[in-house]
């Protein structure tokens, strides 16, 4: 658990989880801190070609080796609430992610979703997913 949670909490970290071809960039000196509530980190994120945003989160929660919460400020979501959860099993840490989010634009956000933005989180979640198992 003390390794699993020191990476996650470690806001750098967050580039190795991410795919390339999102081309994500930290703008926050996040150097040496770990994750506390009320920490505002600021990205800049481009999900598909000519297509870039900047993305700004608050840590909103953070119970040490137990779970923490991410909530978007400024972003292209007109709702982003994502929740990272740890269980400790002895030999193994269960981690789980709970992500609410909303698109702007009504039904062109609702077409948007049916489209590609499912598709592009899928991608975006199974990659971390196999990156974990790779590090871990």
């Amino acid at each position: 658990m003390d390794k699993t949670w020191e990476f996650f909490s470690t806001p750098g970290n967050l580039n190795i989880l991410t795919p390339d071809d999102l081309k994500f960039d930290i703008l926050t000196d996040t150097s040496g801190l770990s994750m506390y509530p009320g920490m505002i980190i600021n990205y800049k994120i481009q999900p598909f070609p000519l297509v870039k945003f900047r993305w700004t989160t608050e840590i909103t929660h953070c119970v040490n080796k137990s779970f923490f919460v991410d909530e978007q400020r400024f972003g292209p979501y007109s709702f982003w609430h994502h929740q990272h959860h740890f269980e400790d099993h002895g030999d193994h840490v269960l981690m789980k992610d709970i992500v609410h989010y909303g698109l702007p634009f009504g039904p062109l956000g609702n077409i948007a979703q049916a489209l590609f933005i499912k598709k592009k989180l899928e991608h975006i979640f199974n990659y971390r997913a196999e990156k974990i198992k790779e590090i871990f």
